[in-house]
């Protein structure tokens, strides 16, 4: 059983064909000048970068809390998470660990609940400064997107809408 901790969230990736934490210095090795996100987990028909966020880790403290949910209000986080992505699929990439297979970029974000209308502007934003799919202007020159898709979850939707990778919050 495949079992990988951020934090005190525990994912069960038993599920998937590989599963391993990226963002660590024996498996990225530079953070010093590139960004990683948390996980990286091949299925069958498709690979997920994975970061988390845990504003509403138990230990944090109720500012650090708040001040996350202004920044994730005001865009101030979307350079960050799009770098976090970008950095990551070109170290995949350049050490041709990338299957040829559609790559998704998932958020978890721990706050509860989310205003659906600041998720949907967050993964929009998100998108668009990756970008996921392939531009229009681009259209004739890519063979395929950078990313597929990006969606950005809090716990509750992530087990709803990932159900196959369940994520809980141990004590």
């Amino acid at each position: 059983m495949t079992v990988l901790m951020e934090g005190n969230l525990q994912f069960d990736f038993s599920k998937a064909l590989k599963a391993r934490r990226f963002d660590e210095e024996n498996s990225h090795g530079l953070s010093h000048c590139m960004k990683a996100v948390d996980f990286v987990v091949e299925t069958v028909d498709k690979l997920l970068f994975i970061e988390v966020k845990d504003p509403q880790n138990p230990h944090s403290r109720e500012k650090d809390k708040n001040r996350f949910i202004r920044k994730f209000q005001a865009e101030e986080l979307d350079s960050g998470f799009v770098y976090k992505y970008r950095d990551s699929f070109l170290y995949e990439w350049l050490s041709e660990n990338l299957p040829d297979k559609p790559i998704y970029y998932l958020l978890l974000i721990t706050l509860d609940p989310f205003d659906p209308l600041l998720l949907s502007n967050r993964i929009q934003s998100i998108k668009q400064k990756i970008p996921a799919g392939i531009p229009e202007k681009v259209k004739n020159l890519w063979k395929k997107p950078i990313v597929y898709d990006c969606q950005v979850f809090n716990i509750s939707t992530w087990n709803k809408y990932i159900p196959q990778f369940p994520v809980c919050r141990l004590p």
